[in-house]
């Protein structure tokens, strides 16, 4: 159960500062400063419950773990369930601060750092174009966190590692979709917006397990038992 609340609180703080970031103060962070906002939360949560739990903290993550064989499927179940509580959280959070805030206007017009493709994207990208940059975002961040996180020489730097990848692959991401890679993190704002949020959030959903497969199998084949 401990390992299943670190999920949770990782989870939450994740998605409490990463689209808190975004939803607030991204016209003055700017894309990079957002990017940093994900990224800097994982290295966080990273020294804190990484000995616990391993600091998944996102749904892809555990898949490519339990690809790999680094973990149950039983835990993989509940690891994904507290994940999204954590992320409805934190999110649930982050709207009541930005509805406390009048000069805000309130959630529904900050947003919730929600992800989207079309009118919803910076740049207008469509669907295929949204489901080809998930995949591959999703592909690079969780290849690498297994790759980092398969020996023991590595554990010091691990929580860096991944959490300067996170931050590199929102930089590319954050003009396009917005950034995902992270199903919990997409379902949980697009649950309280409603509307076109929750109408493409399967996108969200599909293309990080598609990547997050893709990674683990590549790294089960190509890295496991060196």
């Amino acid at each position: 159960m401990k390992r299943y609340l670190c999920e949770l609180i990782g989870t939450m703080v994740l998605v409490l500062f990463g689209c808190g970031s975004a939803a607030i103060a991204g016209t003055i962070l700017g894309n990079l400063g957002i990017a940093m906002a994900f990224g800097l939360s994982i290295v966080a949560m990273a020294y804190v419950i990484g000995d616990i739990s391993g600091c998944h903290i996102n749904p892809a993550v555990s898949i490519g773990m339990w690809i790999d064989g680094r973990m149950e499927s039983k835990d993989l179940i509940l690891y994904i369930v507290f994940q999204c509580i954590g992320a409805l959280i934190g999110i649930g959070i982050l709207a009541v601060l930005i509805n406390s805030a009048p000069s805000l206007g309130g959630y529904a017009v900050t947003g919730l750092g929600q992800n989207g493709f079309g009118a919803e994207s910076s740049v207008g990208l469509n669907l295929t174009g949204a489901l080809i940059t998930e995949i591959i975002l999703t592909f690079v961040f969780v290849f690498t966190v297994l790759g980092v996180t398969r020996s023991e020489k590595t554990g010091t730097v691990a929580g860096i590692v991944i959490g300067l990848t996170l931050a590199f692959v929102h930089i590319m991401g954050i003009p396009l979709t917005g950034t995902s890679v992270n199903p919990a993190r997409s379902l949980a704002p697009a649950l309280i917006l409603g509307g076109t949020a929750l109408q493409q959030v399967w996108v969200f959903i599909v293309a990080p397990i598609v990547g997050a497969v893709i990674a683990g199998l590549l790294h089960k084949g190509i890295c496991s038992g060196e």
